[in-house]
């Protein structure tokens, strides 16, 4: 298994090492996504609808909800934020599996989710908000992760701006070039195939979320941790043989 995922998460990176991890991570996205919606009735990704709702209740003087939005924002910025003093802090110690930290950080996040699914039930007016943080944590770590490593080539939680940039270049590979003088609009097909593929991947993902999450329940998130545990695995136990040689 390990040959079949060998550099995804490695510090030397390749355009289609990003894009495999990013499609991975585009999956894991929209699986918790749709799961956790099912799960406490709220998409954590969302930061501009989450932004929107703010204002919203601040005008309605809805300051509850409005704080309660705030703090989701917060959650999901400590999670890029994280991500960034993992990320530089293994690249400052020449660890092989800076890139893996905050992914094993996530896997745990989401076991984590998964144990609150069943006090939820019992406590949700409790555990509920908490779980709704964690999310939003969560989604703010994986953002930055894939973020940091492609250099903002890919992200995985933003669809809207995936969309708009699909848009972008199907209205250039459908634009008719009538003159020579100047030159032709081209699409970038690459860019095309790359930006479909995230998006699909987190269509695909948000199904199984959702259909975990209704027939299932909690445990659906195991396989997900499992996952990001087995991309992360091999720099982590490179790090170890090499601090034990």
């Amino acid at each position: 298994m390990f040959p079949l995922i060998r550099g995804w998460t490695d510090l030397q990176r390749s355009p289609e090492a990003n894009l495999r991890l990013g499609l991975v991570l585009s999956f894991v996205a929209g699986a918790t996504n749709a799961g956790g919606f099912l799960a406490v009735g709220r998409y954590t990704s969302h930061m501009t609808g989450i932004v929107s709702s703010m204002a919203d209740d601040m005008v309605l003087g809805h300051l509850g909800l409005a704080l309660a939005g705030l703090t989701c924002l917060i959650a999901f910025l400590m999670g890029a934020m994280c991500t960034a003093i993992m990320v530089n802090w293994g690249l400052r110690q020449q660890l092989r599996s800076s890139y893996s930290l905050p992914l094993l950080l996530e896997s745990f996040a989401l076991l984590i989710f998964g144990l609150f699914g069943a006090a939820i039930a019992a406590w949700s007016q409790v555990f509920l908000p908490i779980t709704v943080v964690l999310l939003c944590f969560i989604m703010g770590l994986q953002n930055a992760v894939i973020t940091k490593i492609s250099k903002a080539d890919i992200r995985t939680t933003h669809i809207t701006g995936l969309v708009t940039d699909i848009g972008i270049e199907l209205g250039k590979w459908v634009y008719i070039n009538r003159s020579s003088a100047t030159p032709s609009v081209r699409a970038n097909r690459q860019r095309l195939q790359v930006h479909s593929g995230l998006v699909l991947g987190f269509l695909l993902g948000g199904v199984f979320g959702a259909l975990g999450f209704n027939y299932v329940g909690y445990v659906t998130t195991v396989p997900l941790a499992g996952l990001l545990w087995l991309l992360s695995l091999r720099p982590l136990l490179d790090d170890l043989r090499q601090r034990a040689a």
